[in-house]
């Protein structure tokens, strides 16, 4: 069974960075799409960033050219490294794998619990 912990969200002000890890365990082999998703109070579930399974990166428009994502296999931890932080980029952040490359679709088989961001102006 895959287990997805996040880890290093936080409070911080517009223009600030947060960098976001999600440690996995349980993988069976082969490979993984893995993606980032945020949902504010209120608001739906909208994926953020993703990495599918050959290696290719994908960009929310909102987030595109502040937000990085990789990953390091050797330690199975997916990153996002967030900059130029917004208060509208304020929510909860989840990780989330599958063996199919669901990309900003929110159909992953797994999720972690997630981590708050709030950006404050």
């Amino acid at each position: 069974q895959v287990q997805l912990v996040e880890s290093g969200g936080g409070s911080v002000q517009a223009g600030g960075s947060l960098r976001l890890s999600c440690a996995a365990s349980g993988y069976a082999s082969g490979n993984y799409c893995m993606g980032w998703f945020r949902q504010a109070p209120g608001k739906e579930r909208e994926g953020v960033a993703s990495i599918d399974r050959d290696g290719r990166t994908f960009y929310a428009l909102s987030v595109k050219g502040r937000f990085t994502i990789s990953q390091d296999k050797a330690k199975n931890t997916l990153y996002l490294q967030m900059n130029s932080l917004k208060p509208e980029d304020t929510a909860m952040y989840y990780c989330a794998a599958d063996r199919i490359d669901w990309w900003f679709v929110a159909k992953y088989n797994y999720w972690g619990r997630g981590t708050q961001v709030t950006v404050s102006s």
